[in-house]
């Protein structure tokens, strides 16, 4: 297991712990906590687009659909406390059905994706990037506009 994985793995286990002992976080650190999700999720995102761009070398590949991968899969937990604000819309939970499939359909195919560059390697999971990046259809309806700084 990379050192990478180790460590976002540690970070998920406190972060979820947290949540799970019954510890009262107050409405910004919930908002607070989701918003670092996504935004590592972007960050990752933006690492693979900037590789398939040819613009970095591809030899962080695997690790960054690790960590993406590892990522998507705690993500809906994130949105789990009914807690709105932030870039989220209220249609997260009011259309919680359609949204939590499309995040789990997402956390599906990125561990689809990484398990591929394992299995096969990182050619044949470039192939799937833009099959696993679905995120734009999702933001389309449940994301706010980012606001200016």
């Amino acid at each position: 297991m990379s050192n990478l994985k180790r460590a976002i793995m540690a970070m998920a286990a406190v972060a979820s712990l947290q949540f799970s002992v019954g510890a009262r976080a107050d409405n910004q650190d919930v908002i607070d906590y989701r918003q670092h999700i996504m935004n590592t999720l972007n960050e990752q995102a933006a690492a693979l687009g900037e590789i398939l761009s040819g613009a970095i070398p591809d030899d962080n590949v695997v690790s960054h659909m690790d960590a993406l991968a590892l990522t998507a899969a705690t993500a809906l937990k994130a949105f789990v406390p009914k807690v709105p604000g932030g870039e989220a819309r209220p249609e997260v939970w009011s259309q919680w059905d359609d949204f939590s499939r499309r995040m789990n359909d997402f956390a599906q195919q990125t561990a689809s994706m990484a398990k591929i560059a394992h299995a096969q390697g990182k050619e044949a999971a470039l192939a799937k990037v833009m099959d696993a990046l679905s995120c734009k259809k999702c933001h389309d309806s449940y994301r706010r506009e980012k606001r200016a700084p």
